[in-house]
């Protein structure tokens, strides 16, 4: 890891004492002006330059005739503070969305800023910068889960806009704190916009020009992110691709007439990295420097992520002025929108006023975090399938076992990527976990990695010999699925289905075989789903430091949201034949919004321990006008005798529409506990933005008169593959017209 090491003379924090932007009484704008007001053109764009990304990218240097010291940019807190020495680190994004949660993802985004600033402190009385050591975290990923086989889906949040949404603002909220003045750490939602794949199939992600409908792209690229600007995010990364011809870091609609016109966002925009001169060297939009760097401050975005470059592309700011391409007020603007988050970070303040400046190391990987870890891994594993209620079973219950499969061993390979750089003591692999089932524990990965390329089929054989219990372990991992790694289908490795094929083929009929995947996106395991002696599939995707434990304490329903509750944020597809190629931006035939095509398991699937039963549904009215909202009332039942967490999911459908609607919209969900043979009733409201259709380019978002289907329960309504639960319905008729406008 390299650090830049900057001593700068003790009085130089005295220096600038009493220039106003640091006068605490003065507004921000007040400060903010005054302090760029202060700086020549040169030293801007030397600011707005250094972003980050190598020892030369970054950091944004210091200015010591007016007191500021450097700052560095460029920080990974997807799910913990990642590539900056130990951290915790905790299940995988598209994880987290499985278990349906904002106040779970709200509490690891709190955990995960507290620890991202408590180092930032240490760094910076001992002043340590360079990459990874300051306060602003390029997280979220909200990107929509559009195509199963986009190597970066683990990363997202699933493949619906309101869930991401929700998700997202919920990270903004808990990672930049409650405090009334000053941020713990800014989020930075990306990557804006229409980046979904691919990576490199069929085409490189660089060059890549990402043709939207304007339909497609109000209803399902931009909804999540205009809930994360109106959740307060600071930052907006900006994607490699073109959208509708155009390179999103230097789309003045994108960034200016959207971003900042329609949703009023003060932050700023940083280039994803190296995405300003992949303007000129892959899409070949400009041709030299200065025509880039105007193009790109011109449209909206603040500051470049270089790729390690000396002279970055934004280095050409003052000859753009001096060239006329670009006018001053304008880079004084963009400057602006940069130090407002730093002085909203409190940079520029006496520490004694700021509550975060009092964090330091000592906050991370607390107990009370790895406690969190192990709760986040138990919330989001879906349970696919249970044949009989073979799950769970009992600590000890065989006297042998057998863990086999690629994933066996795996500590960090199912950690996922840009994950937290844990320390080795705090992780718990699978084998770890699963050494409780049985005092006897045989085991074998079989294979080198989740490739499997060379096959060893001797040492899965030996495992399951005499075993009363197997455990297989199979799935994808980033040599399979990751970043500039996308997948040609859904299969697995043939490796791995031969592995299979060796367990069931070495055992007897009666010895249970239970399928753990590690995965992001959807697998093919049809044949495993149809076959009796599969008594058990649960997907664990990238549980990160606490997998073991959690996998244990689930299986065992052992404690606290023990009994599983994830429910998947994606649809899980038999195949891909006939899927749309991924270079298609349309969403026809995508998502279960669009699509009618028969999944293995629906968005929103999961099983549980215990049986749930819906009753009572109300609406506050069965007729509204179109500026209302409506209430939701219903109880959920439990059947069963384990106290388990349900998520009731709330759906609409618009009847008879003459426009290009979804065939179905998640408006509201919630996870909630359930005693045992106990009930909760439901309080859910669908604010009328929620009944909103994009009308046309011109009138934008309205709600229009005409009826809509409300569905309230565990599952998607009339889907071929059950939970077990019921779905209820309700009519409700929307009387005039409300325009809410284009955004």
């Amino acid at each position: 890891m390299i650090l830049l090491l900057l001593l700068l003379p003790p009085l130089v924090a005295l220096v600038g004492a009493d220039f106003p932007f640091r006068n605490t009484s003065l507004t921000w704008q007040e400060r903010v002006q005054d302090l760029v007001g202060r700086l020549t053109v040169d030293e801007i764009q030397t600011q707005m330059g250094r972003g980050g990304g190598g020892p030369r990218g970054g950091p944004a240097p210091g200015i010591p005739r007016l007191g500021i010291g450097p700052y560095s940019w460029n920080t990974e807190c997807l799910r913990g503070d990642s590539r900056s020495g130990s951290a915790t680190s905790f299940p995988q994004s598209i994880g987290l969305a499985a278990a349906w949660s904002t106040d779970l993802l709200f509490r690891m985004a709190e955990a995960t800023g507290v620890e991202v600033r408590g180092k930032y402190n240490d760094y910076v009385k001992n002043n340590v910068y360079g990459d990874h050591k300051g306060l602003s975290c390029f997280s979220p990923v909200i990107n929509i889960m559009r195509d199963p086989r986009w190597g970066r889906n683990q990363e997202t949040y699933g493949e619906d806009p309101y869930l991401s949404g929700q998700f997202a603002a919920s990270y903004v909220k808990g990672l930049q704190g409650n405090d009334p003045r000053y941020l713990r750490a800014n989020a930075g939602c990306k990557h804006f916009d229409a980046h979904g794949g691919p990576e490199n199939i069929p085409v490189n992600r660089f060059s890549f020009d990402a043709k939207v409908p304007e339909r497609d792209w109000r209803t399902t690229f931009l909804p999540a992110f205009r809930t994360c600007v109106k959740a307060g995010t600071m930052n907006l990364m900006c994607s490699y691709n073109k959208l509708n011809g155009v390179p999103a870091c230097a789309n003045k609609h994108l960034l200016t007439d959207v971003l900042r016109t329609q949703w009023g966002f003060e932050g700023y925009v940083i280039s994803d990295r190296g995405g300003i001169e992949l303007m000129m060297t892959q899409h070949h939009y400009f041709h030299n420097n200065v025509d880039m760097a105007a193009g790109a401050v011109d449209a909206g975005c603040n500051l470049e992520l270089s790729n390690n470059l000396a002279t970055p592309a934004f280095f050409s700011i003052a000859d753009a002025v001096k060239q006329g391409k670009l006018k001053e007020d304008v880079v004084r603007q963009r400057t602006k929108e940069l130090f407002y988050a730093r002085m909203r970070l409190g940079e520029f303040d006496p520490p004694s006023m700021n509550q975060y400046s009092r964090l330091n190391s000592s906050v991370v990987e607390t107990r009370a975090h790895q406690d969190l870890a192990v709760e986040a891994a138990m919330k989001s594993f879906v349970l696919l399938k249970n044949h009989n209620n073979f799950l769970p079973i009992k600590a000890n219950q065989y006297k042998q076992s057998a863990v086999v499969g690629p994933f066996t061993y795996q500590g960090r390979g199912v950690f996922g990527s840009y994950a937290a750089n844990t320390d080795d003591k705090y992780i718990s692999t699978v084998l770890d976990g699963l050494k409780g089932v049985a005092p006897t524990v045989k085991s074998a990965e079989g294979c080198t990695d989740s490739a499997c390329n060379t096959y060893q089929a001797h040492m899965v054989k030996s495992a399951v010999q005499g075993a009363e219990i197997v455990f297989v372990c199979l799935g994808l991992g980033q040599k399979i699925e990751d970043e500039f790694r996308d997948r040609r289908n859904l299969d697995l490795p043939s490796g791995q289905m031969t592995l299979f094929e060796d367990v069931l083929s070495n055992t007897k009929n009666d010895v249970p075989v239970v399928l753990l995947l590690f995965n992001a996106g959807p697998v093919n395991i049809v044949q495993q789903e149809a076959d009796p002696r599969i008594s058990a599939i649960m997907t664990l995707f990238y549980p990160a430091q606490a997998t073991g434990t959690a996998l244990f304490k689930t299986l065992t329903n052992d404690g606290p949201f023990s009994v599983p509750a994830g429910r998947l944020p994606y649809t899980w597809y038999r195949d891909t034949n006939g899927f749309p190629s991924m270079t298609d931006y349309t969403m026809t035939n995508r998502t279960y919004r669009y699509s009618d095509v028969d999944p293995l398991y629906p968005f929103g699937y999961g099983l549980s321990y215990t049986t749930f039963h819906y009753d009572n549904l109300q609406l506050s009215s069965n007729t509204i006008r179109a500026a209302d909202d409506v209430s939701v009332q219903a109880r959920v039942n439990n059947r069963g005798g384990q106290d388990a967490d349900e998520v009731v999911q709330l759906y609409i459908s618009w009847d008879n529409p003459t426009l290009t609607l979804p065939r179905l919209q998640l408006v509201g969900f919630l996870r909630m506990a359930v005693p045992a043979q106990g009930h909760v009733n439901v309080n859910m409201t669908i604010s009328h933005e929620n009944l909103a259709v994009w009308a046309d380019d011109t009138t934008g978002w309205a709600v229009q008169p005409g009826k809509v289907r409300v569905y309230l329960g565990g599952q998607q309504p009339n889907q071929k593959k059950s939970v077990g639960s019921n779905t209820l319905s309700s009519e409700l008729t929307i009387t005039g017209t409300k325009t809410l406008g284009v955004y």
